[in-house]
């Protein structure tokens, strides 16, 4: 039988009653489940609701209405307990079956059916070890290509000590051509040594004969820092008198920017009077060309 919709955690508990102790009323149900924590009304919603999803049946005895399961436990089960498997163990049955062993208390004869079940269980995989060994026996023939493969490459590895030998000649006549380089270099740095504390000797020297120029830099930069000091005060006083200036010639400019207008306004009027005499003059000149 395919469940069309999965029972609820609640519904299970109901259900493993029903599993476990065959068909029931709702009042055995309530009172092996919940006793007084819960109404009596919520068992009977729920066995309700099992009915319409068509994992239990309900039949009328009298007064009572006993439930009874419609649905094998595996059945049910079986999903739940692949997701359980999948998810939380990664697929490890063994990892799965360990934690539940764990939880909880397993009885005598619960324990004696766990063995036979894993006895069964482990039969199981013996009998593909014979399948592999058949499958072992029609491959041996194969085998004999892959140990001539193996002497070809055992006689390339024999000529390698030959090659190896010819390396270290080589290396041994090489040999006393770098001891005579390490000697000439050691003659070298021997010589440079001198000149090297020479030179280091030269520069602590220097360093000595600088050292009281120095001292007497840093003496006249102490005796100047105070004249410094006092200088940035007095910029700092004469900042606000700047300011005020400024500020006084802003206001000033608007001043001198009309006096500017006014001159060159006076400067236009007199050059408009001089205009009718200069006309006068032209006309008496005129005049007297006419006459003569």
């Amino acid at each position: 039988m395919r469940i069309t919709q999965a029972p609820t955690p609640q519904e299970l508990q109901v259900l493993s009653v029903l599993w476990n102790e065959g068909p029931s009323t709702v009042a055995f149900v309530h009172d092996f489940l919940y006793g007084d924590t819960l109404t009596y009304t919520t068992s009977l919603a729920v066995l309700r609701n099992l009915e319409k999803k068509g994992l239990a049946s309900r039949r009328k005895e009298g007064r009572a209405h006993i439930y009874e399961s419609e649905v094998d436990r595996s059945v049910v089960l079986e999903p739940k307990l692949k997701e359980l498997i999948q998810y939380p163990f990664g697929g490890s049955l063994g990892e799965a079956m360990l934690s539940l062993i764990s939880i909880g208390v397993l009885t005598p004869e619960e324990k004696s059916a766990l063995t036979r079940t894993l006895k069964k269980h482990k039969a199981m995989p013996a009998k593909k070890k014979t399948t592999k060994k058949k499958a072992a026996k029609k491959a041996a023939p194969k085998k004999p290509v892959k140990k001539a493969a193996k002497k070809k490459v055992a006689t390339k590895a024999a000529s390698k000590p030959a090659k190896k030998a010819a390396k270290k000649k080589v290396a041994k006549k090489a040999t006393p051509k770098k001891v005579a380089k390490k000697v000439t270099k050691k003659k070298a740095a021997k010589r440079a040594a001198p000149k090297k504390v020479a030179k280091k000797a030269t520069k602590k020297k220097a360093a000595k004969k600088a050292a009281p120029k120095k001292a007497a830099k840093k003496k006249v930069a102490k005796k100047a820092a105070p004249k410094k000091a006092a200088k940035k005060k007095v910029a700092k006083k004469a900042a606000p008198k700047k300011a005020a200036k400024k500020k006084v010639a802003k206001k000033a400019a608007p001043k001198k920017a009309a006096k500017k207008k006014t001159t060159k306004k006076a400067a236009k009027k007199p050059a408009k009077k001089a205009a009718p005499k200069k006309v006068a003059k032209k006309a008496k000149k005129k005049a007297a060309k006419k006459k003569k």
